[in-house]
């Protein structure tokens, strides 16, 4: 993966930014991302952040290499941090960390949150919480995108200003997600219901303590849930 070249995950991810748009990409690592946007013609600003001096550095010389130093500024800052308000961010990228982190980073600076009309979102893990946060904070799920890449599965949340609406199942796995069911959504859910199978194997020979009678019959519902689902 280079700039010119996004891996699957993160070409879907440019996929969603709006031409014009001025982008934030929080954990920007090499600042593959908003170089490739640039060269692209998507967009012509953006500010690349990262929390760590390693990857920080990474992304500076990725820029500067690329020539793009005055269109992509690099920021050594924690999440949200790295956006000013003269950079007049209307869109924010977050790829590659899990869902509880994703979500920490957008309650830190709510403040920075009010200019943004756009939140495309990348979550390794728990997709479920960003949901959650979603919902709660006035925010409407625009599209969802599960897919495969070297033998892991992402989802993908695009999330606009809006209300919305969503029962149990579709907070857990996404209503647009739901109504694709794709391979990899059926492949991802299938092993998962497996997985919660087996440990409700185990918990059925282990000692009927409170704590464990109450995981069961959580793995239980989750079983029923998904199961209806697929």
């Amino acid at each position: 993966m280079n700039a010119q070249k996004l891996s699957k995950r993160l070409a879907k991810v440019a996929s969603f930014v709006p031409t014009g748009a001025v982008v934030a990409d929080i954990g920007s690592d090499h600042a593959y991302l908003p170089c490739y946007l640039v060269q692209q013609g998507i967009i012509s600003q953006a500010v690349a952040g990262e929390v760590v001096k390693g990857p920080y550095e990474s992304a500076r010389r990725q820029v500067r290499a690329e020539g793009l130093a005055n269109q992509i500024q690099v920021r050594l800052a924690d999440g949200l941090a790295a956006v000013e308000q003269e950079d007049h961010v209307d869109t924010i990228t977050i790829a590659g960390m899990g869902g509880p982190l994703i979500v920490s980073i957008l309650e830190k600076h709510p403040e920075v949150l009010r200019s943004v009309t756009r939140l495309i979102l990348q979550p390794n893990i728990h997709a479920k919480v960003i949901r959650q946060w979603a919902l709660a904070q006035g925010w409407a799920i625009l599209d969802e995108v599960i897919l495969e890449e070297d033998d892991k599965i992402y989802e993908i949340l695009v999330l606009q200003r809006g209300a919305m609406s969503l029962t149990d199942a579709e907070i857990l796995l996404g209503s647009h997600l739901i109504a694709q069911r794709s391979a990899a959504f059926v492949q991802k859910w299938t092993k998962e219901i497996e997985n919660w199978q087996r440990i409700l194997q185990d918990l059925n020979k282990a000692e009927a303590t409170p704590d464990i009678q109450a995981k069961r019959e959580e793995l239980q519902q989750l079983i029923q849930l998904v199961g209806g689902v697929l």
